[in-house]
């Protein structure tokens, strides 16, 4: 029995106890609070922490790398970041001219106007449905919209739509998603907003669904009295995905998934693909979504350059961007 047992401590110890190359690399190692509370080098030291932390200081390494080499940069983001305090934060980056086109779907477009026009407030994700539908309070997470504040986009909208239906029939000319979009940031003259600043420092907003929303509950209520009226998406893909023709640098910042995701990957296909990308979102590749592709699918369609530089944080865009931006555009 003895001579057994010995034999399986020595099996044990040869599975267990298996010798290993040395391999380099940095160090894992995170912040030391004992030399006190240092944002900047907490934030540095997300390099050497490792998990989504690691992953979060790569993509401020690309970002900067895009701004250094001077990369036209795609910001795209989904309507519920709009929907928070991230709004802010897009509105800085458009106000500054720190990037090249805006991507975001018709939620992202018509809430940073309803935000001019009344505010959102913190709520609870816990809220009954049923109790604040009887109150006209509409949840988005734990954020509260009035409805009063849809009845208000209504009355700001639809004489801008009135407009350019007339200006369309005068011009005999279809009007376009972006030229919608582009007349709201003119006719909200508000420094809140960041349809604003992309009105006044020219940066293009492209937006692949305009009819989804309240701004196709709009567009559905003005064609009762305006049969004739169209909208012109043909051009504004043509337009879009032409800004990708004979880039020398491309990049891509996505918040999100879904459309906009694609919307930026689809249109930087047609050049082989972007140098920069740095996606931020939760979904899961399993299901076979582009949504949750993760940035080397991309690559197998040519949507992504081979060579690239890319990376994608799992976690919650409004805990990451702004850390993001802190350490990359606003850091100048």
């Amino acid at each position: 029995m003895k001579k057994q047992t010995n034999k399986n401590e020595e099996i044990a110890r040869k599975n267990l106890l298996r010798d290993s190359k040395e391999i380099s690399g940095e160090k894992v190692e995170g912040y030391n609070f004992s030399s006190g509370v240092d944002w900047k080098k907490l934030v540095e030291s997300y390099k050497t922490t490792g998990f989504q932390a690691t992953n979060l200081s790569r993509a401020c390494e690309i970002i900067k790398k895009m701004r250094d080499e001077k990369a036209f940069i795609f910001l795209g983001y989904t309507s519920n970041l709009v929907s928070s305090g991230l709004r802010d934060i897009f509105r800085f980056l458009a106000e500054k001219n720190l990037v090249d086109v805006i991507v975001t779907t018709a939620g992202g477009i018509e809430e940073d106007i309803i935000k001019c026009l009344g505010d959102f407030k913190i709520g609870s994700f816990e809220a009954s449905g049923a109790s604040l539908r009887e109150k006209g309070i509409n949840r988005i997470g734990n954020i509260f919209v009035p409805n009063s504040r849809y009845v208000k986009f209504e009355e700001f909208f639809q004489p801008i739509l009135e407009e350019l239906y007339e200006e369309s029939k005068k011009q005999n000319k279809i009007i376009t998603p972006s030229e919608i979009i582009w007349k709201l940031g003119e006719k909200i003259n508000n420094p809140k907003s960041i349809l604003y600043w992309c009105y006044k420092n020219k940066i293009p907003v492209y937006c692949p669904a305009i009819t989804d929303g309240a701004i196709g509950d709009n567009i559905y209520f003005f064609q009762f009295s305006h049969h004739d009226f169209k909208i012109d998406i043909v051009s504004d893909i043509t337009w879009f995905n032409n800004t990708t023709i004979n880039l020398k640098q491309s990049g891509a910042i996505i918040l999100g998934s879904g459309l906009i995701k694609h919307a930026i990957l689809n249109a930087n296909m047609l050049r082989n693909g972007l140098d920069y990308a740095v996606y931020i979102n939760n979904s899961q590749e399993f299901d076979g979504s582009d949504a949750g592709a993760n940035p080397d699918e991309a690559v197998s369609w040519g949507k992504i350059t081979k060579n690239a530089e890319s990376v994608k944080v799992f976690g919650d865009a409004t805990i990451i961007f702004p850390i993001i931006v802190a350490s990359t555009f606003a850091s100048d």
